[in-house]
């Protein structure tokens, strides 16, 4: 039974992954109804304010879902929300048994869910592939249960840890196919965050460019349904302006700055205002702040003084670093500014959890030993 369980439960788990750019704040999630091994509906949960994942396979299968088995890769709703309860709608379509990949986080359901089905006579099978099932939502887990969401930084560097030239100039680092995919990092993610000296250095709108995603995500992801992330400027200084190209590109745009500035801002723009530590923002409180705001996953790309101080203060969970072989040699811009140390044990330490070639370039990804 486990293998069976286990064949449906991955096919689940590769539609849930078909909202990936489109359900935040919800998470991914997939379901598929079987009866007599024949996959009679499936689904999967696409943008928020939309159909769940459950009744859309219920659509499917109609009444014969009577007697089914349903594979769901998290735990079904309990309460109407912006849509009707999940657990409901499958009781009602009298299913005999549910495997679930995991339970939801979200104290308003985690377990009640399973309980109420249990109740009504439903079998339950509960953790079948559910390191896979939380893989696809890390940053719905994370800010679910800790307040913050997961927090990418990303970069780009040549061979021997540079960033860029030492009169600023770093375009372009990465090849043409790297970018490409920064595009897709980005498109994944709820909110991009950067500094205002970095998108004024490049003339950044920090926008996802559809026509640069490849064809594969174009196919499952038609330009109608291009949602922007929230682009978070830290802005200190006060350097951004209205007439700034990141400002004039429409798009909700969060300013952190120390106090408000009485500019002529669009109505997608807002100032929050975030306490400073030692002439830095305090971080840890802006993360809780989007946190609230339902940001699921936040990607980072800024230069050296910003990706130093996430490091050095162990506030990433993960590290993306494109690794261009070019030499920029000793007078150029370091990856990342850290305090001197004098202990190899110190040192911030990481592990590889994925090195992938793209084009020219190797795209590394790393995790921080905390």
């Amino acid at each position: 039974m486990y293998l069976i369980d286990k064949f449906y439960m991955l096919h689940a788990i590769k539609l849930a992954k078909l909202g990936i750019f489109t359900t935040t704040p919800n998470p991914n999630v997939g379901c598929v109804i079987v009866k007599n091994r024949k996959i009679i509906g499936q689904g999967c949960h696409f943008k928020t304010g939309e159909s769940h994942a459950e009744i859309n396979a219920l659509k499917i299968a109609g009444e014969n879902a009577k007697g089914s088995t349903v594979y769901l890769t998290l735990e079904p709703c309990n309460y109407f929300n912006l849509t009707p309860s999940c657990c409901n709608a499958l009781i009602n379509a009298k299913i005999k048994r549910i495997v679930i990949a995991t339970k939801d986080p979200n104290p308003k359901i985690n377990g009640k869910s399973l309980e109420l089905l249990k109740l009504k006579g439903i079998k339950i099978t509960n953790n079948i592939l559910f390191k896979e099932a939380k893989s696809i939502n890390k940053g719905f887990f994370k800010r679910i249960n800790t307040g913050i969401p997961w927090i990418q930084l990303k970069l780009a560097s040549s061979l021997d840890g540079k960033i860029a030239l030492l009169n600023g100039n770093s375009k372009w680092i990465s090849s043409k196919i790297a970018r490409k995919d920064v595009q897709k990092l980005r498109a994944q993610n709820s909110a991009i965050l950067s500094t205002s000296k970095t998108v004024l250095q490049d003339n950044s709108t920090l926008l996802v460019n559809w026509n640069k995603l490849n064809y594969h995500i174009k196919k499952i992801y038609p330009k109608k349904f291009l949602r922007q992330p929230i682009r978070i400027i830290l802005d200190r200084l006060n350097k951004i302006k209205p007439s700034d190209n990141i400002i004039i590109n429409p798009g909700k745009i969060f300013l952190i700055k120390s106090k408000y500035t009485l500019e002529n801002w669009p109505s997608y723009v807002e100032q929050i205002i975030i306490p400073e530590i030692n002439g830095y923002f305090d971080l840890k409180y802006l993360f809780k702040i989007l946190g609230k705001k339902g940001i699921n996953n936040l990607l980072i790309e800024a230069g050296s003084i910003l990706s130093g101080f996430l490091i050095t203060y162990n506030l990433i969970d993960e590290l993306i670093i494109y690794l261009t072989p070019k030499l920029f040699g000793n007078i150029a811009l370091n990856l990342c500014n850290i305090k001197k140390f004098v202990n190899i044990i110190d040192v911030p330490n990481f592990y590889f959890t994925k090195i992938k070639k793209i084009g020219p370039d190797l795209k590394l990804i790393l995790k921080p030993i905390k």
